[in-house]
Order: C-alpha cells, then structure tokens, then sequence
C-alpha cells in the first residue's frame, strides 16, 4: 500500500521525457493513471493512453470524461505538456509567441478547467504544473520560453489561492535544464554538440544536466496526499541554478 493506491491521475505530455517518467513513478506507486499526449508510443502497459492535444479544448473535455468513464473520476492533474522556442524577442513572429502560451499556459487552464468538477470531489486534489528555471532567470535565447514559463509560476500561484479552501493544492516544479529529447534535439543542431552540452552542464552549479527522473519525483513528491499542507509552491529541481552564486573554479 502507498498514499497513491486508489487515486486517478492525468499526466499530460505523458508519453516521453519528464511527463513519461511522472507516469512511470506514479504507476509504480499504485496510481491509476491517464496520459494524454498526441502519441501513445512508449507508453509502459497498464497506462490509460489518450490521444489528447490540450490546444483543443474539445479534445481535452473527451479526454477527461474517457478518464472519468474509465477510472471514476480525477486526484491528480500533472500538466506538464509544453514546448520549446529559441530566439530573442524579435526572433518569432506572432504566431510563434501565441502557439508557445496556447500550449504552455492556456493548455494547463484547459486541462484544469475541464477536471476541476472531479477535483472538487477528490479527498486527496493535487494540480502539479510544469514551469522552468526559465521563469525566473533570464536566459539567453528563450523569450518566448521565458514568457510562457514566467507565466505558468504565476497561474500556478493564482490557481492555488483561488482552490485552496475547495481543497485543491496546486504547486509547480522549476526544473533546470534537463535531459529530455527537447533538449537533445537542441544539442543535436549546435555546431559543436559536446561543447553546447559542456556549456549547459556548466551553468548548473551541480555540474550536470538534471535528470528527468529527478524532475518526476519532485512532481509525484508535491502530488502525493503527504503533501498536504504545501501549496502556492514553486519548486526548484536545478542544481542550485536559481539560488546559489558560487565563485569560479580556480585552475
């Protein structure tokens, strides 16, 4: 037994990367969970597979009630679906910044509004949203990025003291750069690739990428009914990126 055994949850982005390991942990620990993402590929067996795009709001209400129709009703929400941008404030063009919130921001107010009925009749309501180190620093080359994760820290604050007193904790994870294909398929454009990944590896005080296993359990951690009295909570999963200033190493 674990304080997940008997609860439902939905992991959006759930088929790779940190959302597939957020399944991966939460299955493990007894959960019945749902994964929506536009692919099922990879997903391990005894996952409920949705084909869900949470830039369409039709899409996302089915997804929901196919959950609700399945397993009874929603604990726990992971929006973690999101993408990436590059560039600086003029690199992209208006549809580019729209399409980077329409997925990263509004996407997580879609799932959310369309299982909150559910969550309202949970005992044990979690929403855990992914943000990003981006959100809080200024990263070279990530406007679109920044604006969107920026955004999420602060509709996760919102959301948590509008639901706080219907029971319904909400709390965001901040990972530093990570290694998931996103990130990978960054690397594998750079002109020199085990440089870039040296570059990235630098920046974080612990010396290394972090590890979406490690953004999972910090993800599952804030979800589980253990955690009952945190909420409103920006968790940094970075290597001490955000809040340590540490001086050069000397030769």
């Amino acid at each position: 037994m674990t304080e997940f055994d008997g609860l439902v949850a939905i992991v959006t982005g759930g088929a790779s990367g940190i959302g597939l390991a957020v399944v991966e942990q939460l299955l493990a620990k007894g959960a019945r969970v749902a994964a929506f993402d536009v692919s099922s590929v990879g997903l391990p067996e005894g996952v409920l597979a949705v084909r869900a795009d949470v830039t369409d709001d039709a899409s996302v209400v089915a997804g929901v009630d196919q959950v609700v129709s399945q397993f009874g009703g929603v604990d726990i929400v992971v929006n973690n679906a999101g993408i990436g941008s590059q560039g600086d404030v003029a690199a992209n063009d208006d549809a580019e910044w729209a399409r980077g919130f329409d997925v990263n921001v509004i996407g997580m107010a879609r799932v959310t509004r369309a299982a909150l009925p559910h969550l309202r009749a949970s005992r044990h309501a979690a929403v855990v949203n992914t943000g990003s180190i981006a959100g809080d620093a200024g990263l070279p080359q990530r406007a679109v990025y920044s604006a969107t994760k920026g955004a999420v820290h602060a509709l996760t604050r919102a959301m948590a003291a509008d639901h706080v007193r219907e029971g319904i904790r909400v709390n965001a994870v901040a990972p530093g750069t990570a290694d998931t294909p996103w990130v990978k398929r960054l690397l594998a454009k750079a002109d020199d690739p085990a440089a870039e990944r040296a570059a990235l590896e630098a920046r974080q005080p612990h010396g290394r990428l972090v590890s979406a296993d490690e953004v999972a359990h910090a993800i599952v951690h804030l979800a589980s009914p253990l955690s009952g009295s945190t909420t409103g909570t920006v968790f940094a999963v970075d290597g001490g990126m955000a809040a340590l200033r540490l001086r050069p190493v000397q030769d």
